[in-house]
């Protein structure tokens, strides 16, 4: 597919995937949008972006065809030990607090193919407390949640792992696999952030990890995530986003702290 969608049609496909994800594509963002479903398209046999919007408005009853779409506009690299500072930083209290006996929850909330949530049961390993902690990764696309359940990663995904630790991780030619009893450890699960309802049912946590999602949300969806995460804290409770990301701005509802050179944000009392 090499010539370029209308305009209309790009609109209405990001109106489209904005009402049924909460992902936005300004217009600034609106070649790699085309670029990415247009590759999509070709792959999946429509021989338009019009043929594949009929196909998500009319023929999609069971969200396979959105299921693939989300895969083909969100599933990116990351890796292990990523910005593993902020993570250090947010689990120190509670792995004292998991030592002391006491229950503690942690949510990795898009958590991708897994490497955050991974890295973050290394750490608690480390500490001796991962058997006391429940830890919780969701993710809306189903083809990232079942790498992550399987635990195959490219090598590169191991770069970051700093030395001595433990064993959990093996390199293995262009692959990076993860022990299953520490994939076992975690539970993993299918969530739309935008979906308030799905959030709600995760119950309340000590700790969530949201970074670098924001960013692909339009100010309206951001206000009513960041509500939903804001109720799903535990009174005390701490929030970690991206480096690049605020949610002053959005009103009172949190207050921001800084501990070890990370900003954390908690529920305004």
């Amino acid at each position: 597919m090499t010539d370029r969608a209308p305009q209309q049609i790009l609109t209405v496909l990001a109106r489209l995937v904005e009402e049924r994800t909460g992902l936005h594509y300004s217009e600034r963002d609106r070649d790699l949008f085309e670029q990415k479903l247009a590759d999509h398209a070709a792959e999946e046999g429509y021989p338009t972006l019009l043929e594949l919007y009929y196909a998500l408005r009319y023929d999609d009853p069971d969200g396979e065809v959105l299921d693939r779409v989300i895969d083909a506009l969100v599933v990116g690299e990351t890796y292990f030990f990523r910005e593993a500072r902020g993570l250090e930083v947010l689990l120190e209290p509670l792995i004292e607090r998991a030592r002391r006996g006491e229950q503690v929850r942690i949510w990795s909330a898009a958590c991708a193919t897994g490497e955050e949530p991974i890295t973050m049961a290394i750490l608690l390993d480390r500490a001796g407390v991962l058997d006391r902690v429940e830890l919780v990764a969701t993710d809306i696309s189903p083809r990232a949640l079942e790498r992550a359940r399987r635990g195959e990663h490219t090598r590169r995904a191991h770069r970051a792992v700093p030395d001595g630790m433990p064993p959990w991780i093996q390199v293995d030619g262009d692959r990076a696999i993860v022990d299953e009893r520490l994939r076992a450890r975690i539970d993993w699960r299918r969530v739309n952030l935008v979906d308030e309802a799905a959030v709600a049912a995760l119950g309340r946590f000590d700790a969530i990890v949201c970074r670098n999602v924001l960013i692909y949300f339009h100010d309206e969806q951001i206000q009513r995530v960041a509500s939903s995460l804001a109720r799903a804290l535990q009174p005390g409770g701490e929030l970690l986003i991206g480096a690049s990301e605020s949610l002053l701005r959005f009103g009172s509802m949190f207050q921001c702290v800084e501990r070890g050179g990370v900003f954390l944000y908690g529920v305004t009392s």
